[in-house]
């Protein structure tokens, strides 16, 4: 009972902890931009006050701003501009063009990296682990391989930022009917939670009788 209720606490204040810290890294961080203003212009010179989280207003405006102004022909042309100033910086041209090519890659709409889940064996024949399809291998890694290869990225547990990236023929991987969400809790939980599954049955209680409280209905355990 006792290992019930606390389970089913920490399922409230756990995720609602972690939450907040990261928002206030996150407004504490965006509220560090304000000191490349000038401090005669800085909005609490100017209101006479400190403003939480203004950093954050400001960033989001900026973004937009950006947004609206490279959406038209001259916008791109300034881009143009200076990614071609950058392509002439050795070190710069290489960090500037990947971290490009992979925010393109995430908020394309085209895009089909992360779109799949994949089953594969890794990192031996016998073991299997979940995967996701980033793409596919370049012509010459496929025709130097006389396979069709796919990009696969490994995650790791529990932090699925990290990971492995390997190359595997299509023929030996099975698109999963899973959602990535639904890979990434079952990557992140340690597969104590699995969909459809009954998991950790303590867990599935927990969470049963917190969603159950949250609807403003009766448990199974309190209806009987």
């Amino acid at each position: 009972m006792f290992k019930r209720y606390l389970i089913a606490g920490l399922l409230v204040w756990l995720p609602l902890g972690v939450t907040v810290l990261v928002i206030r890294l996150l407004v504490s961080f965006m509220d560090q931009l304000l000191v490349f203003i000038p401090l005669k212009y800085q909005p609490e010179t100017l209101l006479g006050f400190n403003i939480p989280g203004l950093g954050v207003v400001m960033a989001v405006l900026i973004v937009l701003i950006t947004g609206i102004i490279v959406a038209n022909f001259f916008g791109r042309q300034l881009v143009a501009a200076w990614e071609s100033l950058l392509g002439r910086i050795p070190l710069v041209r290489t960090i500037y063009h990947s971290v490009k090519q992979v925010a393109v890659t995430i908020f394309s709409s085209q895009g089909k990296s992360f779109r799949k889940v994949l089953l594969i064996e890794y990192p031996r024949k016998g073991i299997y682990t979940l995967a996701f399809q980033t793409g596919d291998a370049v012509e010459e890694v496929k025709q130097k391989s006389g396979k069709n290869l796919i990009n696969v990225f490994v995650p790791t547990t529990p932090n699925p930022t990290s990971g492995f990236f390997i190359m595997v023929p299509d023929e030996d991987v099975q698109v999963l009917d899973l959602s990535i969400d639904e890979a990434l809790k079952m990557i992140m939980s340690l597969g104590v939670i699995v969909p459809g599954g009954k998991g950790n049955p303590v867990i599935q209680e927990a969470t049963q009788e917190l969603s159950a409280a949250l609807r403003g209905e009766k448990s199974d355990k309190d209806s009987k």
